[in-house]
């Protein structure tokens, strides 16, 4: 999905042309995506590395699905190659670093945080100065 065609040192994937699709190809290429998830769930795979695979899919999903910008970003973000590596190491080692994962989702709430609160903030100074 990711990686599919090479042209030069940079490869694409089937991902980042179905983004070109307005409305659908974000969204079919996240059910594409999501089979790595199932086929992670059935190996036993960790639940935080699963949630990880799933946060790089809505990652995927959500700032690919932005007009032109996204479709950019589809095409560096490769959310498909990121839940492979996390998916064979875990069946590799038997385990996984969760450290690591944690501190993605404290990164990622804290990003989400800012980009909610900023906005808010920002209206309320607004009001108050009205």
């Amino acid at each position: 999905m990711d990686s599919f065609i090479g042209v030069g040192r940079w490869s694409f994937g089937v991902d980042g042309i179905l983004g070109l699709v307005p409305g659908i190809g974000d969204a079919a290429a996240a059910v594409v995506s999501l089979l790595i998830v199932m086929l992670a769930v059935r190996a036993g795979v960790p639940r935080i590395a699963v949630a990880r695979m799933l946060a790089n899919i809505a990652i995927d999903t959500a700032l690919g699905s932005v007009p032109v910008a996204g479709d950019l970003f589809d095409f560096a973000f490769k959310s498909n190659m990121k839940n492979l590596r996390i998916y064979n190491q875990c069946l590799k080692t038997g385990h996984l670093s969760s450290i690591r994962h944690w501190g993605f989702f404290v990164v990622l709430a804290l990003v989400l945080a800012a980009v909610i609160l900023v906005p808010v903030a920002a209206v309320v100074l607004l009001v108050r100065a009205i």
